[in-house]
Order: structure tokens, then sequence, then C-alpha cells
């Protein structure tokens, strides 16, 4: 086993939910960063960890600020090596735990502070009250950002005006419907279930945005109160970005929380980590409803902890739409009917944007401290189903220290599609999904075969055929593109 001075462990936990009704008067995100930093102090029972940090990292998120850290730092009174700063990308939050663990690991770093926060609540109701939300200004640049900018859009899918998560998501819906041969009706009564168990732990998470309970049939049925976003998703099955969230982490060694006087119960140990992608781009994957990246690093990870994932206790799968879990229990072997959240995932347990993995691990760390011995499994996803990180947690140390592996080398032998811009001729439509606008179809955007296996996109205006795209099967359908995307069926 390592020495004390090599094994990371989470000590701190917190997060803060804000619910202020007038927004002139709500902690901006900067303020809501430190608050959750403070409270994770207390909760390690050693406050005087902040103060020695000596890194500081910070999510990205929709805010203004230049480099967040330094003045998380001046604040709590601390004087660290570095500021850490991220690109945009749900898992860019998991993976600035396992970059924090590593450098544990290596001894390059001693105490790690992580946070992040957005307010979208607090922005939507200043845009519906006419007024302007204060922030500090915080200029400069973090001394070392977690990993560069990468595109999100595919030219091909920009061209065509698809670059709405909730489009792109309910595509691979279509996708993932069509290789089970569902009907769409069994489909919806499906994922409804699916959400359903999401939104019953909501219920139970003392920090969920969302606590109010729904059946399925509330979840999936399209009504004034629940519109239809992106057939066949309803506003209940999107992620939730008007929120007002914050959370904060400390690992350190464990040699250092001994030192500082942190209570055992409070020590949560990583156990393995892996990370890998997918193409960024969803034009050039071979399948929508299949993911290499998740099922390697997934299966590495357990492989690393010599557990099988009906081994482990409790399970948060990153759940931005339901076409990301069903992906994911797809690729990891995991029964549809177990619980798969512990926090209600982004509609229900809230949406911070990039943000949401910091309340994942935080709420594990919760659920593991309150049933010693468990292991506990998070995954993390960056992009159109892109960018994969897994971590496994208890609150037994881990027999061989952590463990960690980037398999990015094993997923990319696998093929991509070409992907094509402008095509004119015949297609066969692969997946699609219907947009709404104030409660009316609106457009229809297709991923389309050319029958050279090549995909491009297309699009269809025509309100007859968009509302019998949601009542009967359009996968597999011959159709034309005439060269500037628009597409009509045979």
């Amino acid at each position: 086993m390592s020495s004390v001075q090599e094994i990371p462990v989470l000590v701190g936990v917190a997060q803060i939910l804000q619910r202020l009704d007038d927004p002139q008067k709500a902690a901006e995100p900067l303020e809501m960063m430190i608050a959750a930093l403070e409270q994770a102090g207390e909760d390690s029972g050693a406050p005087k960890l902040l103060k020695r940090a000596d890194s500081i990292c910070v999510v990205r998120g929709v805010w203004g600020y230049g480099d967040p850290g330094s003045e998380i730092a001046r604040r709590l009174g601390a004087t660290p090596t570095e500021t850490v700063g991220t690109p945009y990308g749900g898992n860019y939050a998991h993976s600035c735990v396992i970059d924090a663990a590593r450098k544990i690991q290596a001894a390059h770093r001693g105490i790690v502070l992580i946070t992040g926060s957005e307010n979208g609540r607090s922005q939507v109701q200043a845009q519906r009250q006419g007024v302007e939300l204060r922030a500090t200004e915080v200029p400069g640049t973090p001394n070392r950002m977690l990993a560069a900018d990468k595109a999100l859009v595919h030219e091909a899918e920009f061209e065509r005006g698809i670059t709405s998560a909730s489009n792109m998501y309910a595509i691979i819906e279509s996708a993932i419907r069509f290789a089970r041969g569902e009907t769409l009706e069994d489909n919806v009564k499906r994922i409804s279930e699916l959400w359903a168990g999401f939104n019953a732990v909501a219920c139970g998470n003392p920090n969920a945005w969302i606590r109010k309970p729904y059946s399925a049939q509330e979840i999936g049925r399209d009504s004034p109160d629940n519109p239809m976003i992106s057939y066949p998703y309803t506003r209940l099955m999107n992620a939730n970005p008007r929120v007002d969230m914050a959370a904060g982490l400390i690992l350190c060694s464990l040699e250092t929380a001994r030192n500082a006087g942190v209570p055992e119960e409070k020590l949560v140990f990583l156990h393995s980590s892996t990370e890998a992608n997918d193409s960024n781009f969803a034009s050039t994957r071979i399948d929508f409803h299949r993911s290499p990246a998740i099922r390697i690093a997934g299966g590495r990870a357990l492989d690393l902890v010599g557990k099988t994932i009906a081994e482990i206790d409790h399970i948060d799968l990153y759940s931005c739409f339901p076409s990301a879990v069903q992906v994911a229990i797809t690729e990891l072997g995991i029964p549809e009917d177990r619980t798969l959240t512990v926090t209600g995932g982004l509609t229900f347990g809230g949406g911070p944007l990039n943000n949401y993995e910091l309340h994942a691990i935080a709420r594990m760390a919760e659920v593991v401290r309150e049933d010693r011995g468990s292991t506990g499994l998070v995954s993390a996803n960056g992009g159109w189903l892109a960018n994969h990180a897994f971590s496994i947690y208890s609150t037994e140390p881990p027999t061989e220290g952590f463990r960690y592996e980037n398999l990015q080398v094993q997923v990319d032998v696998f093929p991509l599609r070409e992907a094509v811009v402008d095509w004119t001729g015949p297609v066969t439509i692969e997946a699609y999904t219907v947009s709404y606008e104030a409660g009316n179809v609106s457009i229809g955007y297709a991923a389309c075969l050319l029958d050279d296996g090549r995909r491009t996109w297309g699009i269809i205006g025509d309100t007859v055929v968009l509302d019998a795209m949601t009542c009967e099967e359009f996968c597999g359908r011959r159709g034309y593109i005439d060269g500037n995307g628009k597409l009509s069926l045979s």
C-alpha cells in the first residue's frame, strides 16, 4: 500500500443552493464559491486547511471573471502556488478532482481546493425584471489551464443550425429507440419511468434543486407546465440550468488530513479514475447510440479496483438527458431498473452547466460516509456525449493506492465516419428530432446516411411532416437532400 503521503483523500465537501426572489440581493457566483469552500472547511473539521491551500481550481462558468482563484485565495487568506482554470465542458469538474489526486499522489501539491458556481436562476430573474446583476471585477488568467478549449460543433452541424444540446441528445435518443426496435410510445414510456427514478432520488437529496415528486406520466406528457422542447424530451427531461448553485471540495494527502485533525469518518478515498474521449463531433461517430470511450474507460475504472459494476454499491451517471444515461448503462452493463444517481441528475438535482460534477462528487462523498465501507462510481460527460471521466470512491483506503489511466489510445483505434456539409442526392434518415417553439412544432433535424456510409444533416420545415415525425418512426426512411440541407421524404 502507498504511504500516507501519497494517498489522495477527499476531506471536505459542501453545496450551496440560493433561491432569492430579488436577484439584486443574490450572491454572485464568486461569493457562492467562497461560501462553498468555507462550508467545506467546516465539513472537514479542519477549516485551517483553507488558508494552507497551495492550489485552487475553479470550474469555468458563464460568468466573466478572469482568474477567480486568485480572488478566492485573497478572501480566504491563502497563498496558493497556483490557480487552475478549465475549458467549458461537463467533464472538467471531474477532471479537476482527478488532476488534484494525481498531483497529491506525486507530492507536487499538498492541499487542493476545487470550486465552481452558476447563477442561472438569478440571471433569468434579472432579465425578466429588467435589472442588472452585480459582479465583481476579477482580472487576470489562471496560472494553469487544465486543458485547451475545443470546438463543440462540427461544420456540418453548424451549417444546419444544430447547436442545441437538447436537439442533439434527442437525436441520440431516436437512434437508441431505433436500435432497440421500440415504438415511439414505448420509448416515451420507458424514458419517462427512467427519469421518474431520478426524480425519486432528488426528493431524498437535501441539496437537490427540485424535490417535488413527479410521476412518469407527468414527466413524459407535454403540458403547459412541461412543454415539449425537442421530441421526445419535455422540459422535465432536460438539464435544468436555471439554478443558483455552488459546490466546494477539499483534497489533500492522508498524512496532511491526519496532521490537520480531520476526523477519520470524514475521509473519502479515491480508488481509481479513468478518462477517454469519443470523437468530439457527433457527426463523425460511427453510431450515435454507442460509446467506445464509456465502455473502455468505465470498464477500466472497475478493473483497476477489481470489481464488477454489480459490486459497486452507489452510482451517479452523468444525466443531462435520458440518452446520455442510456448509452452509459448499455456500455457498462448496468440494469436499467437500478438506481443510477445519488443527486437526482441535472434535471432534478440541478444542472449548473459545467459544475454539476462537483455536486455529484460532494453528494457521493456524503453517501459513502453514511454507508461506511461501500463504493461509489461517478461518471462525467462533456460536449455532445464526447468527453468522459470515471472515479470510484470509498471510505475504505485503497489497497494499491490511487490508480489512474487515460484510455485514449485504446479508443482512437475505432473508425470514424466522414461528414459531408453539403449534399445533393438520396439519403436514409439515421436519427432525428423535432424542435418546438411555444408549444408548437418548429423544425426537424435529421442525421442522414449517404449510400456510401458518409453522414450529412437535413432539415425539415413542413409542419404536417413534423407532426407525423412525433407519431410514427422516421428512422430508416429514404429521402432526398437538395444541396442546401432541405430534406424531402420519399
